[in-house]
C-alpha cells in the first residue's frame, strides 16, 4: 500500500512540474511562427562572422558501424591538425563518438578546450536494462568521456510513464555527476510540438544538462519547429528555475543555410546568453567542411 502511494506521489510530482509549463502547443502556430523567423530573420545571419561562429559550435560525429581505432585516430588527428593549419579559426567545440572509442579519442587529441562526448545507454535505441545504460555511461567517463549524449526512452515516454523516464534521466545524471549530460529527445519519433515540449521539460527537471533533438539515425531529425519548441521550453524552464540548459540540433544538418537557421532560431527565441560555443551545439559531420569552405573562400573537404 505505502509503495503504491509512494509511485502515486511520484506520478503527480511530475505531471505537477509538467503542469507549470504551457505543453498544449500548437503545430500550426509554431509553423508560422518559424516561417516568419526564416523569412524576416536568417538573412540577418548569413555572414562570415557567424559562419566563424558556427564552426567551434561543430560536435565533429563519427557514429559510423565502420568506425575503428584507426578511423576515430585518424579523425581526432585532423582536429589536431586544424588547429596547426588555422590558428585563427575556433577549433570545433567536440569530438562525438562511441563509448568503445573514448579511451582513443582521449589519448589522441592534443587541442585544449575540446570536449570529447560519447553517445551512451543503448544509443540509438535507448533499449536496454537501466544497468546496461548505467555500465556504459561510468566506462566511457572512466576512459576519457567529458560529455555524455543519451537518448530519452521514447517508448516509455509515449506510453504516458513520465516517472520512468524522469527517473532514468536522473540515474544516468548522477553517474554523469559533473561532467554534461545532453539528452536526446529523437524528436522525430514524438510526432507532435506538444509531446516535443513535454519531453523536453521532463529531461531538463530530470537533470539534464543539454537538450538535443536527435540521434541522426532516424527521419525526421533536427527540423526548425522542433529546435523552435525545444527552444521555447528551455525559456521557459530558465525564467522558473534560474537553470540555464543547452540545446543541440542533430541529425538533418546537412547545408550552411540549416545551421544558420538553428543559430538564428536560438538567437531569437532564446537571445543572446545563449549565442556561446558552450550553450549552442550541432551535432554533425557534414557541416564542418562545409562551414569551412564558406569562411575560407573555397571548396575544402579538410576533415
Amino acid at each position: 500500500m505505502a509503495e503504491k502511494l509512494n509511485k502515486k506521489q511520484d506520478e503527480n510530482k511530475y505531471e505537477k512540474a509538467l503542469s507549470l509549463y504551457n505543453c498544449e502547443v500548437s503545430d500550426e502556430e509554431v509553423r508560422d511562427a518559424v516561417r516568419k523567423i526564416i523569412a524576416e530573420k536568417v538573412h540577418e545571419n548569413d555572414n562570415l562572422e557567424v559562419k566563424k561562429f558556427l564552426m567551434g559550435s561543430v560536435e565533429l560525429t563519427t557514429l559510423k558501424t565502420t568506425d575503428s581505432e584507426d578511423s576515430v585516430l585518424a579523425f581526432t588527428e585532423r582536429v589536431n591538425q586544424f588547429d596547426e593549419q588555422y590558428p585563427e579559426l575556433p577549433h570545433v567545440a567536440t569530438i562525438c563518438v562511441y563509448p568503445c572509442f573514448a579511451k582513443t579519442v582521449s589519448e589522441t587529441l592534443e587541442v585544449d578546450g575540446v570536449e570529447i562526448a560519447c553517445v551512451s545507454g543503448s544509443f540509438p535505441s535507448s533499449q536496454a536494462l537501466i544497468e546496461v545504460k548505467v555500465a556504459e555511461t561510468a566506462l566511457a567517463i572512466k576512459d576519457g568521456a567529458t560529455e555524455i549524449d543519451i537518448v530519452m526512452p521514447v517508448g516509455k515516454f509515449l506510453s504516458g510513464n513520465y516517472e520512468e523516464v524522469a527517473d532514468e534521466i536522473s540515474e544516468l545524471k548522477n553517474v554523469c555527476g559533473e561532467k554534461k549530460m545532453k539528452v536526446i529527445l529523437e524528436t522525430g519519433c514524438l510526432k507532435t510540438t506538444a509531446n516535443i515540449k513535454k519531453a523536453s521539460i521532463l529531461s531538463m527537471y530530470a537533470g539534464a544538462d543539454y537538450i538535443k533533438t536527435s540521434t541522426g539515425k532516424l527521419e525526421p531529425a533536427a527540423t526548425p519547429e522542433a529546435a523552435y519548441v525545444m527552444c521555447q521550453a528551455i525559456k521557459e524552464y530558465y525564467d522558473k528555475t534560474g537553470i540555464q540548459i543547452g540545446f543541440k540540433p542533430a541529425g538533418g544538418l546537412n547545408t550552411v543555410m540549416d545551421a544558420i537557421t538553428m543559430y538564428t532560431i536560438v538567437k531569437e527565441v532564446l537571445g543572446e546568453k545563449w549565442l556561446t560555443n558552450q550553450w549552442f551545439r550541432m551535432g554533425t559531420s557534414r557541416l564542418a567542411n562545409l562551414l569551412l569552405s564558406e569562411v575560407v573562400g573555397h571548396e575544402t573537404k579538410f576533415f
